[in-house]
This record gives structure tokens, sequence and C-alpha cells, in this order.
């Protein structure tokens, strides 16, 4: 079946009138005329009957009709969702993120992108700074969060857009509980460790590097923040956390922090896409305008 004959027999049933339909489609009446004949040679029935000054559609034409205009219904919705697509108004984002801003930053920014984007689908996957750079790599996200210090010479662009204080934190009635100790001191107690590829981890090693001392013995080895914090509620084993982590529990009494004479940890927060433009697809840069506070 013509496609474009049959979108010229919608226009003249839509109008009732092939005047009416040659001028909205800006073509001749007489174009419109020849290519409704067209169609009812190839299909072989009448379509339009005249009356008065317009037409009428036979019982075959309305039935046309009736099928023909979802077609070209669905290709407007079409079109419209397209228009959407290119514009980052529908679509979906794929975030990797640290641990840390996936639970203290993400969500809000989220929560925005959300009441602002509607039709937009957002996947959030979680992992190491490994892992989540790795994924974004990978063209498995679009965008990354990621809280770290060093980078290899990888083909990335960041933006810095937070720092995070780093707290050492004990059992609530742990004998250095409260207390400001030498760094030494400290790791002679089992630490609770993420498993490599953490860059909390990372730093701890770094740190005990930069002191001359020897790294923790590993107590427990976590894959995720909230079991690790939860572990030093329960009793057990030292660790070094964010601070929007341990806060509210060292402050109700639930765990306890140690202090470090002469040390004091914060991490920086980046947002990281892979280096080429076009490979920031549009969704994708809208979520970067919101949380860097950009003009969309």
């Amino acid at each position: 079946m013509n496609l474009h004959a049959l979108r010229i027999f919608v226009e003249v049933a839509s109008k009732g009138n092939v005047t009416a339909a040659a001028a909205s489609l800006s073509i001749s009446q007489p174009a419109v005329s020849a290519q409704i004949r067209k169609l009812e040679a190839e299909l072989g029935k009448q379509l339009l009957a005249p009356k008065g000054r317009g037409i009428v559609l036979t019982d075959e034409g309305q039935f046309l009709f009736s099928r023909a205009r979802r077609i070209f219904d669905w290709e407007k919705e079409l079109e419209a969702e397209w228009e959407q697509l290119k514009s980052g108004l529908r679509g979906k984002l794929r975030l990797a993120s640290t641990f840390l801003p996936s639970l203290y930053l993400v969500p809000a920014w989220l929560a925005a992108f959300k009441r602002r984007y509607q039709q937009v689908d957002v996947e959030i996957r979680t992992g190491n700074s490994q892992q989540s750079l790795h994924r974004l790599l990978r063209h498995q996200a679009d965008v990354a969060v990621i809280a770290n210090e060093s980078w290899d010479d990888e083909p990335i662009r960041r933006e810095h857009i937070a720092n995070v204080e780093y707290w050492f934190v004990v059992p609530r009635d742990h004998l250095l509980a409260g207390q400001e100790v030498p760094l030494q001191v400290l790791m002679r107690e089992p630490f609770l460790l993420r498993e490599n590829g953490s860059s909390t981890r990372e730093r701890l090693f770094s740190l005990c590097r930069e002191h001359g001392v020897a790294p923790p013995k590993v107590g427990l080895q976590y894959h995720g923040l909230v079991e690790s914090v939860q572990s030093v509620k329960a009793g057990y084993g030292a660790m070094l956390a964010p601070e929007p982590a341990v806060s509210d529990l060292v402050r109700r009494g639930e765990i306890g922090r140690v202090r470090i004479a002469g040390v004091e940890i914060e991490r920086p927060v980046y947002i990281c896409t892979r280096m080429k433009d076009d490979e920031i697809g549009p969704v994708a840069a809208r979520f970067l305008d919101l949380v860097l506070g950009r003009k969309a």
C-alpha cells in the first residue's frame, strides 16, 4: 500500500474536502485527486464519493480511514518522542557511583532530576572506585560519581563537586573512643577494611606509608560502607569512614571517634564523564547541568 497516497487520503477524509486537504498539504488539488484515484485503483474499491462541495467516505473509505489515521497519529507521537529523546527530555541515565556519594549525595540529585525529567529512566550501580571507573570506560555508565584522590592516565573528564571529611571510629566502649592518639597506636587495632579496588582502603594504606607506620590487620573485609559501620556499632573493630555516615552515631554515643594527632583526612568527590564531548548524551548532559548548577 502506497503510504504517500494513504497519507493524502487521511488528510482528505479528515478535512472532508479535497481543496482544504490540498492547502494543508501544500500540494495542488489535481495532485491530491490523482493520488486518491491511484489508491482506489490499488485497493480496488471506491473510497470517496462527492457530496455537494465536499466529499463523503464510502463504507470502505470509512474502514480504511479509521485504521489508517492510527498510523499517522502514531507517527506524530513517535516524532514528538524522538525530539524529546534528542533533547534529553526522554531516555535513560546510567549512573555509576562509589558508596559514599551513592548514599549521601546522589539520592538528592536524582530526586531533583526526576522531578524535572519524569520521562527519563534512571539506573544506578554502586561499587568501589575501580568498578565505577571501569563501568564508565566500558560504556556501561554515562556518568560516574567517584570519591578518589589518585587517578590513572585514563581518558576521563572529571569535575570536583565536594570534599568530604573522614573520621576514624571504634565501638563506643573502646578504650580509644573519644581519645587523640598517634597513628601507630590505632593501627594496632583490627580494622574493618573495604575490598581491593576501594579508594578508602588505598587512602588508609597511603596514610600509613606517609607516616612510616605498619598498616592495620584485617579484622573483617566488607564490600559495602553501611555493613562496615554496623559492625563497629555492634562492637567490633576500627575503621576509616566518611563523616556523613558516622557523625550521627558518634553524636548519639553509639560509636566512638578517635582523633589522630596531626592528621585530618578530607577526600574529594568528582563527577566524571568520558573525555570525548560526543560521548556525553543529551540525558547525561542535563544531569550534569543540574548537579553542577549550570543553566540547562
